[in-house]
């Protein structure tokens, strides 16, 4: 423990090489497993991949949006901020499974037919704006958080306020959002398994068709469980060695 808060560069870069030899080196041990796992380890293989896929198209996208409608929420302008707060009110007081399947159904009937999406690229565009909502308290929380002393001794410093925000504002904020971000982040990849209601494989979807086929649901959704934990802890591993690289609670730990 003491290593990994004293070499997180390390750390992060572990986590990434594991994640990337589990997910494209995880058919070989499940091949070696009984029936139903090893016949279908490639198609367990092929569904984490494609939830890791959706966990970081839609994670990236939801990090832009949070920024966005956080800055937006805290504008001076009012019908912005009115805008941004609809959003956050509309997405959190929805169920998850309902934008989904409103993104699914509505958006090919507003595009042209000319210009289609896929059922993955439904699925990334719900979860992003569903973790989007999420982001955006936590980038709000981190901006608030900073001192407003500091913004104004940056200012009286000559600082234009676009430097003020870059500078002082917004390094300081996202130490504070990080730990909330990285919670959102993790919640995605088990929220990611939604996307099989709109036929996307992924792996919940891959589980669902081999224990349909096999009629042994108890080994395969361990399976799945399983699989889940890893990328879970992965994911959680890289985003806690970020915030100690960051010095996020610095002062907590040495206090202790």
């Amino acid at each position: 423990m003491k290593w990994s808060r004293q070499n997180p560069g390390w750390v992060m870069f572990g986590a990434m090489i594991g994640l990337l030899f589990f997910l494209w080196g995880m058919a070989i041990p499940l091949a070696a497993a009984p029936d139903p796992i090893g016949p279908a380890a490639k198609q367990f293989a092929e569904g984490a991949r494609v939830t890791v896929w959706l966990t970081l198209i839609s994670g990236s996208a939801g990090v832009l949006l949070g920024f966005i409608a956080g800055l937006g929420k805290l504008s001076s302008f009012l019908p912005l901020r009115w805008l941004c707060s609809f959003y956050v009110w509309l997405i959190r007081g929805t169920p998850l499974l309902l934008q989904i399947l409103f993104v699914w159904l509505a958006v090919p009937q507003i595009l042209p037919d000319s210009l289609q999406i896929s059922d993955f690229a439904c699925a990334a565009i719900a979860l992003a704006l569903n973790v989007g909502a999420y982001n955006t308290e936590c980038v709000r929380a981190g901006i608030l958080a900073v001192p407003q002393g500091q913004v104004e001794a940056a200012r009286a410093l000559g600082l234009s306020p676009l430097q003020t925000f870059l500078d002082i504002v917004l390094p300081q904020s996202m130490r504070v959002a990080l730990p909330a971000l990285a919670n959102n982040l993790a919640s995605l990849v088990k929220d990611s398994s939604l996307a099989y209601a709109i036929s996307v494989v992924e792996l919940t979807m891959v589980g669902y068709r081999v224990q349909a086929e096999s009629y042994q649901p108890i080994p395969v959704f361990l399976t799945i469980a399983s699989i889940y934990l890893i990328l879970t802890t992965a994911f959680t591993t890289l985003t806690a060695a970020l915030e100690t690289q960051l010095d996020v609670g610095r002062k907590r730990q040495e206090n202790n």
